[in-house]
């Protein structure tokens, strides 16, 4: 079990120094790289004597020097803030007025103009080597490792705070539990500002195991992504349920093409029946875990792995059962409670929000749900996705699911149309399967048709908008907000 994961990645950096931790689709850094450069940006920002304890945001892409940024930052005692290039400028602007930074190490030239903050560059940090950091520095037990920023109610986002022993009792659990190979080559596809990375990031160097990286330009070309898949050599899949279905879409996608891969890890959204048989399909051998947790319990506090049986007794899928150091009940209201030692501290410089959501060790998700006796939960979606058409109250997730699970659809999303605030109808978009009708009007009288049969008439949605795929998030997940936009286009 890691006690300090800073330690355990220098010890790996003495004992394997030639080992590859970080591949950048074939340009190899190993660890011996990782510990120079990590240790010379913290000597070089203990030189600079910044507030004690005080955050660094860390802006680019997904580059091994915003990896050796990390830990440099973590060496130096301060928490790094993952900021992504494709981020509007607005949203980085947010981010430091809330977070009020010491520094900006700009891996990726930061746009301008910005809040009154020092900006540096790694070339400047690494500007004199040293051959080690002093532990003396190091962020250990509750200081904060990483805050990741999630999007707000307000429009205000918020400052998820992960300390080091929040993120040890994730780690020591992901690796126990789901029994990942050392020195594995794990798939590292999501942006690093989103919280989805750290399930890439942190178990694969506690390994001694390859960051292996797939790039946003990459995965934002359907072209580029199934001839560059093939050059990569997996053992363990992260990614969203929605970017799984992208690589479906190759036939070539499966265990004859990729004998290596044996491990599939799902966080973020929902795992859905279809998506899941089409991947055991795929990939007969390997072990397929769906898991369920926000970034404020430290990426996921749940987990089960989808066996046949599993599918044979679930339309929809269970998120698992709860990580061993963590207890999740129900409120009245169906409410996901989760206590545990992973669980955040709060929102940086947001007390007002934090004891809105915070309970000592408990966080409030938010999320709809359902335990078994035997410790299994399922999840009914979100207490804020709930809208009222005509008086009716309706669950946008549910319709969500349904919609998702007729013989002619591929994938759905629902999204309600506003006049004046209020809610005048839902429009679906729908990317229609083989099985599918030719003719738009045709589709849309079998889908009503098989929705008559499973929900009310007033959860019907009134519209259907039919695309071969849906926009994604830059966290991978199907982009509901700018689906909204299209609808409501000065909203």
């Amino acid at each position: 079990m890691l006690t300090n994961l800073i330690a355990t990645i220098d010890q790996l950096a003495a004992q394997q120094p030639q080992t590859p931790a970080y591949n950048e689709l074939g340009k190899m850094h190993t660890y011996a790289e990782l510990k120079q450069a990590s240790d010379t940006i913290a000597a070089a920002l203990v030189r600079r004597q910044l507030p004690a304890q005080a955050p660094i945001i860390v802006y680019g892409d997904q580059s091994f020097m915003m990896l050796a940024s990390f830990l440099g930052c973590v060496k130096a005692g301060h928490a790094y803030i993952p900021v992504d290039t494709h981020s509007a400028t607005d949203r980085l602007t947010l981010i430091t007025k809330i977070a009020q930074p010491a520094l900006i190490i700009a891996v990726e030239p930061t746009p301008q103009p910005l809040p009154v903050t020092p900006i540096t560059t790694p070339n400047e940090l690494l500007a004199q080597p040293v051959t080690t950091s002093d532990s003396r520095y190091w962020v250990h037990g509750d200081d904060n490792f990483y805050i990741i920023f999630t999007s707000g109610t307000t429009g205000q986002p918020k400052g998820v705070q992960i300390s080091h022993n929040n993120l040890l009792s994730f780690i020591n659990w992901q690796i126990k539990d789901f029994g990942l190979p050392q020195q594995a080559a794990i798939l590292a596809q999501a942006p690093y500002s989103f919280d989805l990375s750290v399930m890439t990031l942190y178990p694969t160097l506690a390994l001694g195991g390859t960051i292996t990286v797939l790039p946003k330009a990459v995965t934002d070309n359907l072209a580029s992504l199934f001839q560059t898949l093939p050059q990569l050599t997996l053992d363990v899949w992260v990614s969203t349920p929605s970017f799984m279905d992208i690589c479906l879409l190759e036939p070539k996608f499966d265990q004859t093409h990729y004998p290596t891969l044996q491990y599939f890890l799902f966080c973020g959204e929902e795992l859905t029946h279809h998506t899941a048989s089409q991947l055991q399909q795929r990939f007969p051998q390997a072990h397929i875990f769906n898991t369920y947790g926000p970034t404020e319990a430290t990426v996921a506090v749940t987990a089960v792995e989808i066996t046949p049986q599993i599918l044979a007794n679930y339309q929809r899928l269970p998120i698992g059962y709860a990580k061993s150091d963590t207890t999740i009940t129900t409120t009245a209201t169906q409410e996901l409670l989760l206590t545990g030692p992973s669980v955040s501290k709060g929102y940086l410089n947001r007390p007002d929000k934090t004891k809105a959501a915070f309970s000592g060790t408990t966080y409030y998700s938010g999320d709809l749900g359902e335990i078994t006796a035997a410790g299994l939960i399922f999840y009914h979606g979100r207490k804020d996705f709930q809208i009222k058409l005509n008086g009716y109250r309706i669950e946008l997730e549910e319709v969500n699911y349904i919609l998702n699970q007729m013989p002619t659809v591929k994938q759905a999303a629902v999204v309600p149309y506003y006049v004046a605030h209020k809610v005048q109808r839902l429009i679906a978009f729908i990317v229609p399967n083989e099985k599918a009708a030719a003719s738009n009007l045709a589709r849309t009288k079998e889908i009503k048709q098989d929705l008559s049969q499973q929900m009310m008439p007033y959860m019907v949605p009134q519209r259907f908008i039919y695309r071969t795929q849906l926009p994604l998030t830059e966290n991978g997940k199907i982009d509901f907000k700018s689906l909204q936009g299209e609808v409501n286009p000065n909203d």
